[in-house]
């Protein structure tokens, strides 16, 4: 018997999930003075925010995760583009210093 994970996998291969194909993934730099000595309240309502802004923009936009560094964050988004990130920005608040595609995913596996 196939796992049901794979079985969910597969249909949502068969039916084509157009936006997932046309995705692209974006690390983006945050400059946010003092993120780092940010309460987990403050970060909960951040996240309540820009996930707001999300469901607004519709699943074309999705949030994967981020990275509380210092006085920065490091958010990875899946978006069709560039402009659909600066829009998630303006409207939410929170800056968008820089945003970089990714080109490749590499980690200890990679190395064969």
């Amino acid at each position: 018997m196939r796992h049901p994970s794979l079985i969910l996998a597969g249909l949502l291969l068969a039916a084509g999930c157009a936006s997932a194909q046309n995705l692209n993934q974006y690390v983006i730099e945050r400059n946010i003075p003092g993120a780092g000595k940010m309460t987990p309240e403050q970060l909960s309502q951040a996240a309540a925010k820009s996930n707001a802004v999300l469901r607004a923009l519709g699943p074309d936009i999705q949030w994967v995760h981020s990275y509380v560094a210092g006085d920065k964050l490091y958010c990875v988004y899946n978006a069709p583009n560039e402009e659909m990130i600066r829009t998630h920005a303006q409207r939410s608040g929170f800056p968008a210093d820089r945003i970089s595609r990714v080109s490749a995913v590499i980690d200890p596996t990679t190395a064969h």
